[in-house]
């Protein structure tokens, strides 16, 4: 499945009090492949970014000749649509993109998307009682966030790809290596087999068995399973 790792920044914690999306970033992965395709928008929340620029460093003045989210929404739906989703803290970014679209009166992520899967209730499984942030996370999997110096959507987004590729590395790949070279069936080919070693036991040998077979007839009242019932006990 097509598969969209997104991220957002916002001018605030609830947008159920008037916060606004300021930047949105997505990174489309195919196969567990990132494909370079990409969405990516600043956009102008119609309000001050306040006390959040120091979070993510996207000032009033850069955000000031940016487009609203409406003049980018069809894009951005066009983007996601079909897609199962990947989200860091899934809950807060789905509820700020369904209060834009809401705005709006279109389609929500529910509608327009799958699946979301959220990386961070995943480390919470994986590193309970841990530190799973995103910095935390590309720590734990050797992921290079070190042009990471402020949260940005679209980075953030690259990195949590590489994130989740990592944490369900092997989850998806039913790949076998065998020692022995494959053999090709497309042109009626046939399994080449070594031929069969028979070892044939000596007389000595017999003899032993049937001993042996005979101490168990005699133990189990002539109830040896493995004895010829037309062949009597040695004596």
């Amino acid at each position: 499945m097509r598969k969209v790792i997104l991220d957002t920044e916002t001018t605030g914690l609830d947008f159920k009090t008037g916060d606004r999306v300021v930047e949105i970033g997505c990174v489309e992965l195919r196969g567990r492949q990132l494909t370079g395709q990409r969405f990516h928008a600043y956009l102008n929340p119609g309000r001050p970014v306040a006390d959040s620029e120091r979070i993510h460093g996207l000032s009033d003045d850069f955000l000031a000749d940016k487009p609203k989210f409406a003049e980018v929404a069809a894009d951005f739906m066009e983007f996601v649509r079909g897609a199962e989703l990947v989200i860091h803290n899934a809950a807060f970014d789905i509820g700020f993109l369904n209060n834009e679209l809401g705005l709006l009166q279109v389609e929500s992520m529910e509608q327009l998307c799958g699946e979301v899967i959220d990386t961070l209730r995943m480390a919470r499984e994986m590193r309970p009682g841990k530190k799973n942030n995103l910095n935390a996370l590309c720590s734990e999997f050797g992921v290079d966030n070190s042009g990471r110096q402020l949260h940005g959507a679209l980075l953030d987004a690259e990195l949590l790809a590489e994130v989740y590729l990592a944490m369900t590395r092997g989850q998806n790949s039913l790949e076998i290596e065998f020692d022995s070279p494959a053999v090709d069936y497309s042109m009626g080919g046939t399994r080449q087999r070594p031929p069969l070693v028979v070892l044939r036991a000596s007389a000595e040998e017999l003899a032993d068995h049937d001993r042996v077979l005979g101490e168990i007839d005699r133990e189990s009242k002539g109830k040896c399973l493995w004895r010829d019932p037309g062949i009597a006990p040695p004596a």
